[in-house]
C-alpha cells in the first residue's frame, strides 16, 4: 500500500498498481484491475529480457518498504522500481484534490510500461493524448497527466478505452514517471524527485521513530502502526476501516463490502492502539472530527450512524457497479454501505474507552471531550435497552446483542472512571446505571445450557465478540464464566489458527473466513486467563499472515491461509499491536 493520507494505492509484488481512487480514498477508482482484470485499469512496469523474442522475465522480484516508511521498492536482478505517493510539503493535511504518484525506475536493460487509467471504475470512456513530456487523460474531471521526460509513447485502443505503452532503455539512465492529479497546470517547478522521496520518507519515519514499541515483535508492531497511520485521513482526522471495497470474505461469495469509510468503532479502536504506542495525536484528531459531527453538525450521540465519510458526511446510497466482475469473479462490487442506517450501540463504548485512555495518559481531559463523554452516557441511558444490529452489521432482525450491552456498560463505566480526571466528580446516577446494565448482562447474556455468554439474549448461538465481557472488565479475568466463554469460543469458533466471528444465520447468503480481529481477541483472552503458550502460538500464526510488506487483510481461510476481505484492514493491525503489548506485559 502507498498512502498520502488522502488516498491509497495497492501495488502487486510485480510492481503493478491495480488500485487507486482519486481524489479521495472513497472516490471512484482510476485503477481497478483488483476488482475485474486489466481492462479495469492498471499501471505496470515490467523488465524485458534481452533475448530476441523480448519475452517478459520469469524472475520473481523482491519487494520491501524502505525502513519505517511507505516508500516501496520492487527489485528484479537488473531493475528497481521505487513507488510512493508524495507526502512532502505538508501534503497529507491538505484538502484532497491534488495527488502525485511517483514511480522511479533504474537499472539496466529494457523495461515495458503500460499506463491504463480508467475513469470512474471504467464506466466512462478513457482517452489518452500524447503531449510534450508525457501524457494527458482526456475528459477527467480534474487535470490528470503523466509526466515522463524522454519516454516515447504509443496509444493502443481497448474498446472504448485507450492504453499508453512504452519501452524504456535503462542503459540510458533512470526514468521518473510522475502521475499528477488535480494540478492547475501540466507543468511547473518542483523539487527534484530524490528530494521529494526523502521528504516523503521522513514524513513516515519521523513519526514511526517516536513510537514506544514493545519488545515482542517490534518491527511487526511498527509496520502495523504505519499501516494504521496510512489509513488516517489527514485533512479531517477520520480513520478508515480499510483501503478497498468489495474484496470478498469468501471467494465467489457476495459478502463484498465497501470499507473506505470511517466506522466510529473501528476508528476509535485504531486510535487507541496507536495511543498505546505513545502516539495520541490520532486520537485527538479523531475526537475533534467526532465533535464536529455531534456539535457543529448537531448530530446527537444517540442518533449517531455507525459510519460516515472521511469528511464527516452521511454516506451515499449503497449501489453495485455492474461493469466490474469482482475479485476472482466475486460479485457484486459495491460502493457505499447500507450499514450506515443501522443502530449499533457498541460504538458508544469504543469512543468512551478512547476518551478514558487519553484522560488516563494525560492526567487531565479537555472540557469539550468531557462534554462528549457525558453525551455518550446520555445516549446509553436512552437506548441501552433497545435491540440493535450489533458489531457485525447483521442484515436480519435486531437482537439484544450481549456485546452491545457490554459496550453500553463500558460507556458508563469509563465515564465514572474518567470523572476523577475532570471536575465531573462522583455521579451516583451513573454508578446506578452502570450496575443496572451489568446486572442485566449477567442475568440475560449468560446461558446455562450453552455454558457461556452467548451472542444475544434470545438464543444459544455463540459469537466471539462476547469475549469483550472479560476483555473490557465487566467481569474479572478469574471469573469462571469468563474462562468458560473463552473455552466455548475456542472449541466452537476456532478452526486451526483462525477464529470465526460466528457461525449462525445472519441474513446474508454464503460463507466467510476466520476474522483476524477475533483471533486477536482470543489471544488477549488467553493471556488474561493465563494460557500463554496457546496465546503465543496463535500470535505466531497471526504474524505469518503478513507478507513481505507486513500488510494483513480482514480475514483468512482457515485451511488454505489465503487472505480474504478488504485490505489492509485496520482491525487486523490494531489487534496485532494490542496482542504484542499484552504479551510483553505478561512476560
Amino acid at each position: 500500500m502507498l498512502s498520502d493520507q488522502r488516498s491509497a494505492a495497492l501495488v502487486t509484488p510485480h510492481a503493478r498498481i491495480t488500485w487507486l481512487c482519486l481524489p479521495r480514498i472513497d472516490s471512484p477508482a482510476i485503477f481497478a484491475e483488483l476488482l475485474d482484470g486489466p481492462e479495469a485499469g492498471h499501471f505496470s512496469i515490467t523488465p524485458l529480457n534481452d533475448d530476441a523474442d523480448g519475452d517478459h522475465t520469469d524472475t520473481k522480484p523482491a519487494q520491501a518498504y524502505l525502513g519505517s516508511t511507505l516508500v516501496l521498492q520492487t527489485s528484479w536482478p537488473a531493475l528497481r522500481v521505487t513507488d510512493y505517493l508524495d507526502c512532502s510539503d505538508g501534503r497529507p493535511s491538505e484538502k484532497a484534490g491534488r495527488t502525485d504518484l511517483i514511480r522511479h525506475i533504474e537499472g539496466a536493460g529494457r523495461a515495458s510500461v503500460a499506463f491504463a487509467p480508467r475513469l470512474d471504475f471504467g464506466r466512462l470512456p478513457t482517452q489518452i493524448k500524447i503531449r510534450d513530456g508525457g501524457l494527458e487523460v482526456a475528459g477527467a474531471s480534474d487535470l490528470l497527466v503523466l509526466e515522463a521526460a524522454g519516454v516515447d509513447w504509443s496509444i493502443e485502443d481497448h474498446g472504448v478505452h485507450q492504453t499508453a505503452v512504452a519501452e524504456i532503455d535503462l542503459d540510458q539512465g533512470p526514468v521518473t514517471l510522475e502521475m499528477r492529479y488535480g494540478a492547475t497546470s501540466p507543468s511547473g517547478a518542483r523539487p527534484p524527485e530524490l528530494e521529494r522521496r526523502e521528504r516523503t520518507a521522513r514524513f513516515w519515519s519521523d513519526w514511526a521513530d517516536r513510537l514506544q514499541v514493545p519488545d515482542v515483535e517490534p518491527e511487526a508492531v511498527r509496520r502495523s502502526a504505519l499501516t494504521l497511520k496510512a489509513l488516517c485521513y489527514g485533512p479531517t482526522g477520520a480513520i478508515l476501516a480499510a483501503a478497498t471495497t468489495s474484496l470478498p470474505e469468501f471467494i465467489g461469495g457476495v459478502r463484498n463490502w465497501d470499507y473506505r469509510y470511517c466506522w466510529i468503532r473501528d476508528a476509535a479502536m485504531t486510535a487507541g492502539a496507536l495511543a498505546r504506542l505513545g502516539s495520541t495525536s490520532e486520537a485527538v484528531s479523531l475526537l475533534d472530527w467526532l465533535l464536529d459531527l455531534t456539535e457543529d453538525q448537531d448530530v446527537s450521540p444517540n442518533e449517531l450512524s455507525p459510519l460516515y465519510t472521511v469528511e464527516g458526511l452521511p454516506l451515499p446510497p449503497e449501489e453495485t457497479i455492474e461493469e466490474l466482475a469482482g475479485y476472482a469473479d466475486s460479485r457484486p462490487v459495491r460502493v457505499g454501505n447500507a450499514a450506515c442506517h443501522q443502530l449499533q450501540l457498541d460504538v458508544l463504548g469504543s469512543v468512551a474507552e478512547l476518551i478514558h485512555q487519553i484522560a488516563s495518559a494525560n492526567g487531565t481531559l479537555p472540557v469539550h471531550y468531557w462534554r462528549l463523554l457525558k453525551n455518550l452516557v446520555d445516549a446509553v441511558e436512552r437506548r441501552w435497552m433497545e435491540p440493535d444490529q450489533g458489531m457485525w452489521e447483521i442484515r436480519s432482525a435486531p437482537r439484544h446483542h450481549t456485546h452491545s450491552k457490554v459496550m453500553c456498560w463500558l460507556t458508563v463505566d469509563r465515564a465514572v472512571r474518567t470523572g476523577t480526571h475532570t471536575n465531573g466528580g462522583d455521579r451516583p446516577d451513573w454508578i446506578d446505571l452502570r450496575e443496572r446494565i451489568r446486572d442485566d448482562v449477567l442475568a440475560n447474556g449468560w446461558n446455562d445450557q450453552a455454558g457461556a455468554f452467548t451472542t444475544a439474549y434470545d438464543g444459544m448461538d455463540l459469537d466471539a465478540s462476547v469475549l469483550a465481557i472479560g476483555l473490557f472488565g465487566l467481569i474479572e479475568p478469574d471469573d469462571p464464566r469468563f474462562a468458560a466463554t473463552v473455552a466455548a469460543v475456542d472449541e466452537s469458533l476456532r478452526r486451526n489458527d483462525a477464529v470465526y466471528r460466528y457461525r449462525h444465520e445472519d441474513g446474508i447468503s454464503g460463507a466467510e473466513g476466520g476474522f483476524n480481529l477475533m483471533t486477536s481477541w482470543l489471544i488477549d483472552a488467553k493471556i488474561m486467563i493465563g494460557d500463554l503458550d496457546d496465546a503465543r502460538g496463535l500470535f505466531g500464526s497471526l504474524l505469518a499472515l503478513a507478507g513481505p510488506t507486513g500488510l494483513i487483510p480482514e480475514e483468512v481461510d482457515p485451511t488454505t491461509r489465503q487472505g480474504l476481505g478488504n485490505h489492509p484492514q485496520a482491525y487486523s493491525h490494531l489487534g496485532l499491536i494490542n496482542n504484542a503489548c499484552n504479551l510483553a506485559h505478561a512476560d
